[in-house]
């Protein structure tokens, strides 16, 4: 007799387990409760305050040129792109929300490289209190790196992605580098035969490409590890307690978030976050307002204005990225070089963090995609953000 497991989800809970978890159907659980399957520490918010979703809106029926045939509204849309869960924002209010039935106002989903963003602003809170340098090398933080890829660049090449790394992001290949640094993560099983290692024992086996730093934007996620190694180790404070310092109680963000750790707490910084859709939608108004929230200032405007601003777009158009040709890359933070002057965080299965300065507007939609990258969706992703912010105009 099917349990009601099965009757909400089309399978058992025994069916999700770390060899499939981020696959489908099996994500559409799995993002959701990642603590079930991989370690994690908790991020917490000043007191947990669960929320209660808006009644359907109106606007997300109403019609809507979304750029794919047959999707003629923003929830058939949103239903044709795997989501999970959808907030629009306007002028700091929640004015549309959507939930998949697996989902909902209070669950907690993992938004992959959305992470890194969310890491890059804590690092931009320290830098505003001196911890942090930019300008500085890595090796000033981490003796240890030199001799590895990491032992001759800058933090600011790390926040940019400007290193020249010998390492390629190969998502859906199950052996080579990327799978080893997964197991490293806890995020695959170990194989038979392989040795054990920590995340940080990892990144210092990179090796350095051949060619120089600071050259054409290259897209490398154990980068974004390492910032989270070195914020710790310039702080004398773990990630956890950073974020939820700095950033998840001024915030005030509703719900804890969760970060996944390897074998001895080291944190994923590249890309275990786990938040409500709510509450990153709260980071996007955060940056809308000049880094104040609750009338206090969280993050400096400058850090916000150089995220903006200071990009390399001979850079991004150097590298092999075939979206947002106007594009540029700074902080951990995509700009899209439209002339609404909006910006981005994206993760892999369909995670978006979308700010319209132009027109007062933050969109959150987390996903679970299939394909962790599909391309084609990603440009569908942004022209319907475009639309539907138009239309919430």
């Amino acid at each position: 007799m099917p349990s009601d497991f099965q009757d909400a989800y089309g399978f058992e809970r025994r069916d999700v387990t770390l060899p499939n978890w981020r696959t489908a159907p099996y994500s559409h659980f799995s993002f959701h409760n990642v603590r079930e399957l991989v370690p994690t520490a908790e991020i917490p918010c000043a007191a947990e305050q669960p929320e209660e979703a808006l009644s359907a809106s109106a606007l997300l029926d109403a019609p809507l040129d979304t750029g794919v045939a047959g999707k003629t509204t923003a929830r058939a849309f949103l239903d044709h792109a795997h989501t999970d869960s959808f907030v629009l924002m306007r002028r700091g209010e929640i004015v549309a929300e959507h939930y998949a039935p697996h989902s909902g106002v209070n669950a907690r989903h993992i938004v992959f490289s959305v992470s890194k963003s969310l890491t890059a602003v804590v690092s931009g809170i320290l830098e505003a209190e001196g911890v942090i340098d930019p300008d500085r090398p890595v090796t000033d933080y981490l003796p240890e790196a030199k001799g590895s890829v990491y032992g001759d660049c800058t933090y600011r090449d790390v926040l940019d992605m400007r290193v020249s790394l010998d390492f390629e992001e190969a998502y859906l290949d199950p052996d080579g580098a990327f799978a080893r640094y997964r197991r490293a993560t806890l995020w695959n099983p170990q194989e038979p035969g392989q040795p054990s290692e920590t995340l940080a024992d990892f990144l210092l086996t990179l090796k350095k490409a051949d060619r120089p730093h600071g050259g054409p934007y290259y897209y490398a996620s154990p980068n974004a590890d390492l910032l989270g190694v070195i914020l710790h180790r310039a702080s004398g404070k773990r990630f956890p307690e950073l974020m939820s310092e700095l950033l998840w109680k001024p915030l005030g963000a509703r719900n804890h978030a969760l970060v996944t750790v390897d074998a001895i707490g080291t944190c994923r910084t590249a890309g275990g976050i786990c938040v409500t859709a709510r509450d990153l939608a709260r980071v996007g108004q955060m940056l809308l307002t000049g880094g104040t929230a609750n009338g206090a200032q969280v993050l400096p405007q400058s850090w916000i204005d150089d995220m903006r601003n200071a990009g390399s777009h001979e850079a991004w158009a150097a590298s092999e990225s075939t979206t947002m040709p106007n594009g540029r890359y700074r902080s951990q933070w995509y700009q899209t070089g439209e002339a609404d002057g909006s910006y981005c965080a994206i993760g892999i299965h369909g995670q978006w963090l979308y700010v319209d300065p132009s027109r007062e507007t933050v969109l959150v939609k987390l996903s679970s995609q299939p394909n962790p990258l599909d391309d084609e969706l990603k440009h569908d992703n942004l022209a319907f953000f475009r639309a539907i912010s138009r239309l919430a105009a």
